[in-house]
């Protein structure tokens, strides 16, 4: 544009000035666009078609492996704003699009440049925003096609279900550099492969394949991989596709009755159970699943 300009008279620049000013600021809104998306860790990508309602939060920081900083705290934080009250949305999908990496955990070089009053905020912070992930009211699969160590592992433990390629690699390694799990690893990993496992785990740094995390139960499904390092998140979008055909109040009520029910005694589980079932009777969705049982049709729920 300067260089045309240039060329100009001075007369005629100014009737040109006039002419093409309105479009400087919006070439420069432009650049700052493109060079924001340049940056971003993480985005959050909403699918259409035959997906229509998934969304997928991609990690996207190749250069670190995506390793979890400041800048992916705070974009994490973003994301999970936009999704909490989206009743358009009725599943999230986690994944990387670095090849061979989910997430590497702490940004250790990060990490060792803060002062040490700020790393127990840090961490504080990194726990709340896995623990925001874990409170979405919609089903969140996390797609583990590559590593996932240390918080990469714990913002998958985070997710409601994990499908990971078989050649993945995942652990909670923190105790290798004299530290432990501190953004929910500690709490959750017992709560999903047992406390003895779990320990033996933590202890030991382990990292173990996709075939072994499926095996004890730490993922769900271990896939093949294929030659596009998608496999995982292909299944994924598999799942989320059959999730987002069901009714939509429910799904979010069921989530909720386990995720509470699993923190008390059995029998005050069962009436979390019954106080969650009763908010299903008066919807429209509901009517309208009887409705296409009885017409042998498939139901079109409308989240009402």
């Amino acid at each position: 544009f300067c260089n045309i300009v240039i060329l100009i008279q001075p007369m005629a620049f100014a009737a040109f000035y006039k002419t093409h000013s309105r479009a400087i600021p919006a070439a420069r809104a432009a650049r700052r666009w493109f060079t924001l998306a340049s940056e971003r860790e993480l985005r959050l990508d909403r699918l259409d078609g035959e997906y229509q309602g998934v969304a997928v939060l991609v990690m996207n920081r190749p250069a670190k492996k995506n390793a979890i900083g400041r800048l992916f705290i705070s974009q994490m934080e973003e994301c999970l704003a936009q999704l909490k009250h989206d009743l358009s949305v009725r599943g999230v999908i986690l994944r990387s699009e670095v090849p061979g990496t989910f997430c590497s955990g702490a940004d250790l070089k990060e990490r060792a440049e803060m002062k040490e009053e700020e790393v127990g905020p840090f961490v504080s912070r990194l726990r709340k925003t896995v623990s925001d992930l874990a409170d979405l009211p919609v089903p969140v699969i996390a797609a583990i096609d590559g590593t996932a160590l240390g918080g990469g592992l714990e913002v998958a433990l985070a997710c409601d279900i994990r499908i990971a390629a078989n050649t993945a690699k995942m652990g909670l390694v923190e105790t290798k550099w004299a530290i432990f799990p501190g953004g929910g690893g500690t709490q959750r990993l017992p709560r999903v492969v047992g406390i003895g496992k779990a320990k033996e785990l933590i202890f030991t740094a382990k990292v173990l394949s996709g075939q072994e995390a499926a095996i004890i139960g730490l993922v769900e499904e271990a896939v093949p991989q294929n030659s596009d390092s998608d496999a995982a998140y292909l299944k994924a979008l598999q799942i989320a596709k059959e999730i987002s055909s069901k009714g939509p109040i429910a799904v979010r009520l069921a989530k909720q009755a386990i995720n509470n029910g699993m923190q008390v005694d059995l029998s005050t589980a069962l009436r979390v159970e019954e106080s969650y079932y009763a908010l299903t009777i008066p919807t429209e969705d509901r009517v309208e699943g009887l409705k296409a049982f009885r017409e042998k049709r498939e139901p079109v729920y409308k989240g009402k």
